[in-house]
């Protein structure tokens, strides 16, 4: 089973929907047979890297809500957080762009760090208040996550790993995604949303039975039904 993520590191609901389906993931009998995989998606692609507003700020204005309105939702995503053992500092947040960001997560996969990667942007960026647009602060992400400083330094001061990105979200908007997180599977079944641990493990139950079928095997020596596996062969 394949499973694709995709979504964007200043995504509050990615990274709580990435904590309650690995904590499904950890309940699936099945779960040595999953493979995981993180896709990019940019919530704004045409954003600065260095912006001078705050998060609060940019949802009051983008949204038209009030300073009261911005403090709750905060409140309610820091508590979904909490309950998953995450530690979210939303108001210290640094708004930028996370293509180079991506970029990054893509090299990581290359050197097959990917896992570490994600965890650590979505930490750096949610956690930690850290600008995630930054060469000089990527780089040190980069080393945090095994990977080679130097070669992390030379990737971003470069254009590699630019088409795997676009590629991502060129493929997001051909399978018709326009919000993150937003979980693919198999390239058959799409879940959206920071669904609960007990949706994404009744999914992946359901999904893992629809595509692997109990397929039935009659005792060659009787004809009759094996039920426990250990059918009766005879010896020739």
């Amino acid at each position: 089973m394949k499973v694709e993520i995709w979504s964007d590191y200043q995504c509050p609901f990615c990274y709580i929907g990435k904590r309650r389906f690995e904590e499904a993931l950890k309940q699936f009998e099945n779960k040595a047979q999953v493979e995981v995989s993180f896709r990019s998606f940019e919530l704004n692609p045409e954003a600065e890297r260095d912006i001078n507003m705050s998060q609060n700020e940019m949802l009051a204005k983008k949204y038209g809500m009030s300073h009261a309105d911005v403090e709750a939702n905060n409140q309610n995503l820091t508590q979904q957080a909490k309950e998953l053992g995450l530690e979210y500092h939303l108001d210290k947040v640094v708004l930028t762009n996370s293509f180079d960001a991506h970029r990054l997560m893509h090299f990581a996969e290359s050197k097959g760090k990917e896992n570490e990667m994600n965890e650590i942007l979505f930490k750096a960026y949610f956690t930690e208040g850290k600008h995630i647009g930054d060469h000089a602060i990527l780089v040190n992400l980069a080393e945090e996550a095994g990977l080679d400083k130097s070669e992390a330094e030379a990737m971003l001061g470069g254009t590699a790993f630019t088409t795997e990105v676009r590629g991502d979200e060129q493929e997001g908007s051909q399978l018709g995604i326009t919000g993150v997180p937003f979980f693919v599977i198999n390239r058959k079944y799409g879940i959206s949303g920071a669904q609960s641990a007990e949706a994404f493990l009744d999914t992946l139950k359901k999904i893992w039975a629809e595509e692997n079928p109990l397929q039935m095997v009659n005792d060659p020596a009787t004809g009759d039904a094996c039920t426990d596996g250990s059918c009766n062969v005879p010896e020739k």
